[in-house]
């Protein structure tokens, strides 16, 4: 019995060093992935079994070639040890890792959904408040005279306008998110979608005294869907239009990057917080000091902070992106999209 005990205190003990050793190097190692502490923790135990057998083969006087082969097994199994261990702890780790996304990319879109909620609530709230108020008035003759009446059927028009476009974007967005858009590719000039998206936006910025300038020439053509895309230009024109200051500049230009066409949109905004720009195009983000709607700037049309995410669902579901980066005295939308085939477009217009 002694001899068991004394044989179980030197593999403890060896084994207890091995283990030190390996919670040092794990404590060194906090900071790294977690495939390395799985590695590091596996090759503890093992080292530690084969220390532990060492020690007590050394012990009991075993003979050369008697030692020589227990050491050879021992060996032999912590290869056998490691490697399965090392093959199944990626995975596990993998599985940690996919998981942990998952959760993160899950409350990610649950705080999106939330925030998504509370900003079309709060922009149909308003509208929906003072249509009541100006339709309670009407019914009750609380206005009479005929200039007032006019006035408030054109309001009645406008908030009816609004909230027409804001349900338009949250149908758009969820066909989007959904995968239920169905885009009808074909050759399409950007330059007629561009002079179309300027002459619906003129209006807009002929009244804050804002200068839409566009490239004579040089204008692609791409492969896209021609709503989608008209979509996309409107969009980024109003958006443009909408936070850019009085007596600025708006200016699109477009070119060819290799088999990529690209459409530029920039303006006099004044520039956007480096911190915002990675949240730029998510769902009802409005932005900060330069880009949050002032009054009388087009901002109260808005439409819940939906029109850039729509973009950015709209240029991903062509296979193209989109970027936005600080310029000198504003920002600068960059929409990149497949160029489309010369010979192709010689068939479809023929």
């Amino acid at each position: 019995m002694a001899d068991l005990a004394l044989i179980f205190g030197a593999a403890l003990a060896a084994a207890c060093c091995v283990g030190l050793l390996g919670a040092a190097a794990l404590r060194l190692l906090r900071g790294r992935s977690i495939t390395v502490h799985i590695a590091v923790l596996l090759a503890t135990t093992v080292a530690a079994v084969a220390a532990g057998v060492a020690v007590v083969a050394e012990a009991m006087f075993l003979s050369p070639h008697d030692l020589e082969v227990v050491l050879i097994t021992v060996a032999a199994a912590a290869v056998v040890s490691l490697a399965v261990g090392w093959l199944f702890g990626r995975r596990l780790a993998a599985a940690a890792v996919w998981a942990d996304q998952a959760r993160e990319r899950e409350r990610r879109i649950e705080k999106g959904r939330r925030d998504l909620v509370a900003w079309v609530s709060h922009d149909l709230r308003t509208p929906l408040a003072g249509l009541r108020a100006m339709a309670e008035a009407l019914e009750d003759r609380v206005v009479a005279d005929p200039e007032t009446v006019g006035e408030y059927h054109r309001r009645i028009r406008v908030e009816t306008d609004r909230m027409t476009r804001l349900v338009d974007d949250l149908f758009e967005l969820s066909r989007i998110n959904a995968g239920a858009l169905r885009l009808s590719l074909s050759a399409v000039p950007l330059g007629d979608v561009v002079s179309d998206a300027l002459a619906g936006t003129a209006p807009v910025a002929a009244a804050r005294r804002i200068r839409l300038v566009a490239a004579d020439s040089g204008w692609p053509t791409v492969t896209a869907s021609e709503p989608e895309l008209s979509r996309v230009v409107g969009n980024l024109l109003l958006n443009a239009v909408r936070y850019t200051p009085e007596d600025g500049t708006v200016r699109v230009d477009a070119g060819r990057d290799g088999d990529q066409a690209w459409l530029a949109v920039a303006d006099t905004c004044g520039g956007i917080p480096e911190s915002d720009l990675p949240r730029l195009f998510d769902v009802a983000f409005r932005g900060e000091p330069a880009r949050t709607p002032r009054p009388g700037n087009g901002g109260d049309e808005g439409s819940g902070g939906l029109g850039l995410a729509i973009v950015r669902g709209l240029v991903e579901a062509h296979g193209g992106r989109v970027e936005v980066r600080n310029v000198a005295d504003g920002c600068r939308f960059v929409v990149r999209l497949p160029l489309a085939d010369a010979p192709q477009r010689r068939t479809a217009t023929a």
